[in-house]
């Protein structure tokens, strides 16, 4: 093996690798064979030195493309200029680190992407402070797992044009293909790639968690095993719910634990765990006065899942109050779901919106929509919908109110009020499908409660509140307490 500055493998016998791949943990294996599988050179290098020589060696054909360096300057050195070097390592603290290692060693116009899931404030924070050192930072979520990176992901870009520019020919060529699309965008500049990327996964929280509820009224109210349930998974897999997230959900109700020979999901503890970018989302779409209450819902869903000591104590101390109801039609719960799923992305878009408004990004959601077609964990056919609605009429920028989603909303709420009624009779929780029906219910109404919660403030505090068709903060006139 070599070791100081010398490289393995032959792909920087010509002018260097195309790209520099840092990280060969699952995520930056895939996307470095990925790269070689789409024609590129590429020279990897990785903190555990030890791991290089053995992912050469499985590479296989592909290792006459692929270059290993044990040390940075090897590494650096061994790719073309101007140069592109993609970080696949741990995020935070080591990213910062691993900028302050290679930034000396790099040349004017090389640009560094942070391919990990990042806070999008810690991107904005580095393609600030690299801005006029000559250098370019790029913050890129990857959508798809090891087997969309491997094969072709879902790719969010943020960053500089010229950063873009320069990456632009080997993020296409490796992207997840939609109908000759690639699944990759330039989205704006600085943290705009990985807020996409949160976003994205806060839609993946809602959408898993309203699968689980329709999956745990069937299961719990209904009595259906996993393989009845996973068979009509696999039935709606056929229809408007067509999705990864269904596919996968049916495929694995219908796996087998071969210890057991039960089904795979009943040997699982139920107890769910998240790495962040769901809490994440709501709290910057919070920060930003935006509702997320089934991306919420979900988050909070996990949490009470890790209470399970609590849950097993309480479940013979805490009284039933469930009443006689019929458990809803297969079809309702395919339209609950439909319905469930819209408003979900319809708020993750919102999020969106008033982000690029706020951080002065331009985000294109037509665009968005269509980058995750294929490639990443929430592709679904839905996508093709909103991409459609967000380049025709809609009013308020909302995608709730273009014509076509109206419509869907308008033929799959009245199966939503019917199994959320369903699930609170039956005593099934079902927090991210109700989160969706209240939010809808809000957002239809043209006036709401809060004037009674701005009563309420300026009788204790004296907060003031606005008058209808007045201008001004007034004051109310209120009767003492007795």
């Amino acid at each position: 093996m070599a070791t100081g500055t010398q490289a393995m493998g032959g792909a920087t016998d010509g002018m260097g690798a195309d790209i520099g791949v840092y990280g060969l943990g699952t995520m930056g294996s895939a996307l470095a064979l990925n790269l070689a599988d789409s024609g590129f050179t590429v020279a990897v290098s990785n903190r555990e030195a030890e791991w290089i020589a053995p992912f050469l060696a499985e590479a296989g054909p592909l290792a006459e493309r692929l270059t290993g360096a044990e040390s940075l300057e090897a590494f650096v050195a061994a790719i073309a200029r101007p140069r592109s070097i993609l970080f696949m390592i741990p995020s935070g603290a080591p990213v910062d680190a691993m900028i302050a290692a290679i930034k000396p060693l790099l040349d004017e116009g090389d640009t560094l992407i942070d391919g990990g899931n990042a806070d999008f404030h810690d991107t904005r924070r580095r393609s600030a402070e690299l801005e006029g050192t000559g250098l370019h930072f790029v913050g890129m979520g990857v959508s798809g797992g090891e087997a969309g990176a491997r094969n072709g992901p879902s790719m969010m870009v943020g960053g500089s044009d010229h950063s873009w520019e320069q990456f632009q020919p080997m993020a296409e060529a490796i992207a997840a293909d939609f109908e000759g699309s690639p699944c990759v965008a330039h989205l704006g500049p600085d943290g705009a790639g990985h807020f996409v990327k949160t976003v994205h996964n806060g839609i993946e929280y809602a959408d898993m968690q309203m699968i689980a509820e329709v999956y745990g009224l069937l299961r719990d109210a209904g009595g259906l095993g996993a393989v009845e349930i996973g068979n009509l998974f696999a039935e709606w897999q056929k229809g408007p719910l067509s999705s990864y997230l269904i596919e996968v959900s049916a495929a694995a109700l219908l796996s087998v634990d071969t210890q057991t020979g039960t089904p795979m999901v009943d040997v699982i503890r139920d107890q769910a765990g998240q790495k962040g970018t769901g809490r994440w989302t709501l709290i910057e779409a919070l920060k930003m006065g935006q509702s997320a209450n089934t991306i919420e819902a979900a988050v909070g869903a996990r949490g009470w899942s890790s209470e399970k000591a609590v849950r097993e104590m309480a479940e013979p101390l805490l009284p039933e109050g469930v009443q006689d109801a019929p458990l809803p039609e297969p079809g309702d719960l395919e339209q609950a779901l439909l319905a469930g799923r819209i408003i979900g992305h319809a708020q993750g878009f919102r999020i969106l919106s008033a982000a690029s408004e706020e951080f002065e990004w331009s985000l294109d959601m037509a665009r968005i929509s269509e980058i995750w077609r294929a490639g990443c964990i929430i592709r679904s056919a839905l996508l093709d919908e909103f991409a459609d609605a967000f380049r025709g009429e809609l009013p308020g920028g909302h995608l709730i109110l273009a014509p076509a989603v109206r419509k869907r909303l308008e033929e799959s709420v009245p199966a939503l009020r019917r199994v959320v009624a369903a699930g609170a009779l039956l005593g099934v929780a079902l927090p991210a499908l109700s989160a969706a029906l209240a939010w809808y219910d809000t957002m239809r109404r043209a006036r709401g409660t809060a004037n009674m919660i701005q009563a309420q403030r300026d009788f204790f505090g004296a907060h003031g509140f606005e008058r209808q068709g007045e201008e001004g903060k007034f004051h109310g006139t209120w009767n003492p307490l007795p």
